[in-house]
């Protein structure tokens, strides 16, 4: 299924003091371009207790009232708007939260904001970002509050930028940012990251890379390839500060395939000045809640 086909339903994470703003903005503009409704997703984490049920009746219901009061002019703004909107508050971790909220509503995207490049927020909004891309059931959209600020903001108009990896998640990714370039009317700048093989026999595997995976140029969009030598991450956020894209595409598999806890997902996650979109395989695995649990334990 195309991403197009399924950008009925956006999930937008949202909280209460604007670090999301981010986030809703640019679900607005995916929303507007898809025809696409909005579930405002906002998770009760009750931090300084051992677990959700330890929650006392009367901060919990503090809470939810205070969110739904938030999220009720949310999505007023939202229908004033045209687009459609609808609002769910749940206990529990983020990420599974999100995830149980995409099922319900066969959502094409999961949209979240993250702290920017402040302090130690990149690095543990990155992890939780990371662990809900390698879950979710559709594409995730992670936007820093401070994407639009300074010296980074994106040049207006700015291209559609393709890391372009293989992977189980190549194709989606590629069929993700053809859709995004057509859509928004903007040149699509493909990265390939060489190898050192590559680098070594002076080959440019720009053009092939291209063909294999059918990016090629058209009276739709125009297309360009940059090769850079250097590691996956290092070259993509390199090609970011020189192309100053409006939005970075990266095909993600289901599980790391680098040593450590962490993987490409989410370097690019914790260091991109730019929204990254992580596109997983197209054929998303069920995941249960143990299973799930599972998973954040041993990653």
């Amino acid at each position: 299924m195309s991403f197009a086909s399924r950008m009925k339903t956006i999930v937008v994470a949202t909280d209460l003091d604007g670090q999301s703003e981010a986030a809703l903005e640019y679900a607005r503009k995916l929303a507007g371009a898809y025809g696409a409704r909005i579930v405002l997703a906002h998770g009760i984490d009750p931090k300084g207790y051992a677990a959700v049920d330890a929650v006392p009746g009367r901060v919990l219901s503090g809470l939810s009232e205070e969110a739904r009061e938030a999220l009720d002019k949310l999505a007023g703004d939202l229908l004033r708007e045209g687009i459609p909107s609808h609002s769910e508050i749940r206990q529990g971790a983020v990420a599974q939260m999100l995830v149980d909220v995409a099922r319900q509503y066969e959502a094409g995207l999961i949209v979240i904001g993250t702290e920017g490049m402040q302090g130690a927020g990149p690095v543990i909004v990155g992890a939780i970002a990371e662990h809900l891309v390698r879950l979710a059931p559709c594409p995730v959209l992670a936007v820093a509050a401070d994407w639009n600020a300074g010296p980074f903001r994106p040049t207006p108009g700015g291209p559609v930028l393709l890391a372009m990896e293989r992977n189980e998640a190549t194709q989606a990714a590629v069929s993700t940012a053809v859709s995004l370039a057509e859509v928004f009317h903007r040149t699509l700048v493909v990265v390939h990251a060489r190898s050192s093989a590559e680098a070594a026999a002076f080959l440019n595997p720009g053009a092939t890379t291209l063909e294999e995976f059918g990016v090629r140029s058209s009276g739709r969009f125009p297309v360009r390839c940059i090769v850079k030598d250097g590691s996956p991450a290092d070259a993509i956020v390199e090609a970011i500060a020189q192309h100053h894209p409006s939005i970075l595409v990266a095909g993600v598999k289901r599980v790391s395939g680098t040593p450590g806890p962490h993987g490409t997902a989410f370097a690019l996650l914790a260091r991109s000045r730019c929204p990254v979109l992580c596109v997983p395989p197209e054929t998303a695995p069920a995941v249960s809640r143990q299973e799930a649990r599972v998973h954040a334990e041993v990653g």
